[in-house]
């Protein structure tokens, strides 16, 4: 089963900056360590293409980011400074949900130790998101003929809003987006479908809440692949969350996810989104209990001869 990162592509930050890019190195680490997985399981994939990246996103966007014309009011609003560096590791994020899409096809489920961008827009990023990496992998799948139709489940605590404006017009894909009413962003878009969550909700009624999303999301969708953003910023002691959901309950999440799309033989590719937790180590935990259930579930399952 593969497993895509791109962690080593670092990109500088100023000191003090809240964006936990090392949770992302310590995840991997982490893995291996603990045996979860195996060195040779896991792949940097080349970068994604500027073709790739134009299936989601305006030749007029992408040109300023890729040429670092973007005005001092872009980039606040993606809250990163612009670097060549930061490029090549859209770059890399994207490509490794793209890898994490087609892996799901063969066996059943994939993952990238990253992504999840799901604020960048087709003309404009946003929230530490300047591709949006699920709009373009669902995009590339089906122009190779790989998936007519995607689910994109998004349990992120802010709402992906950026992929429910590019598909709005989109039939062939379905966003589902559960978050948190009252946080980022302060504007939200139309996904198919949005359950929005009052701040301090907790694990009974958050799960109850995402049961009928998925279930409606997967009658409406009729997919042939799931992208699902695993955020661990729903979790109670998360610095942007404002949710109450404990790590068992994150984990009871992931859990409804997978299997529904195991009962539905039905291929996932889980990416890690947001996770700002108090303490790092909280958020590589969350995202560890997230990788280890599902290679736990999808081991006992004989994909090759179930999914199509």
């Amino acid at each position: 089963m593969s497993i895509y990162y791109h962690d080593t592509f670092i990109f500088p930050l100023p000191d003090g900056h809240r964006f936990p890019v090392q949770k992302y190195a310590l995840l991997r680490q982490k893995l291996i360590t603990e045996g979860v997985v195996r060195s040779e399981d896991l792949h940097i994939p080349p970068p994604a293409s500027d073709q790739q990246l134009l299936l989601a996103h305006d030749a007029g966007y992408l040109q300023k980011v890729t040429q670092g014309h973007l005005s001092e009011k872009e980039i606040r609003r993606i809250g990163l400074p612009w670097s060549s560096e930061l490029v090549e590791r859209g770059r890399r994020s994207v490509s490794s949900t793209i890898a994490a899409c087609r892996s799901a096809l063969e066996d059943g489920v994939s993952i990238n130790l990253g992504g999840g961008t799901h604020h960048a827009f087709a003309d404009l990023g946003a929230g530490y998101c300047i591709f949006n990496d699920c709009a373009i992998a669902a995009r590339v799948l089906q122009e190779e003929k790989l998936v007519d139709r995607v689910l994109i489940v998004d349990c992120d605590v802010h709402q992906g809003d950026g992929t429910a404006l590019i598909f709005a017009d989109d039939p062939t894909v379905f966003t589902f987006s559960i978050h948190g009413e009252k946080n980022y962003p302060v504007r939200k878009q139309l996904s198919d479908l949005d359950i929005p969550l009052p701040d301090g909700t907790d694990d009974h009624e958050f799960l109850s809440a995402l049961e009928r999303g998925i279930q409606h999301s997967m009658a409406s969708a009729q997919a042939d692949l799931v992208i699902y953003l695993a955020g661990a910023d729903p979790y109670a002691d998360d610095r942007l969350g404002r949710l109450s959901l404990s790590k068992a309950g994150l984990v009871q999440r992931d859990r409804l996810v997978f299997e529904v799309c195991l009962n539905a033989r039905l291929p996932i590719a889980v990416v890690m989104s947001g996770g700002y937790g108090r303490q790092i180590h909280d958020t590589v935990e969350i995202h560890f209990n997230t990788v280890k259930l599902a290679l736990e579930l999808f081991a006992r399952f004989e994909t090759k001869n179930s999914i199509g």
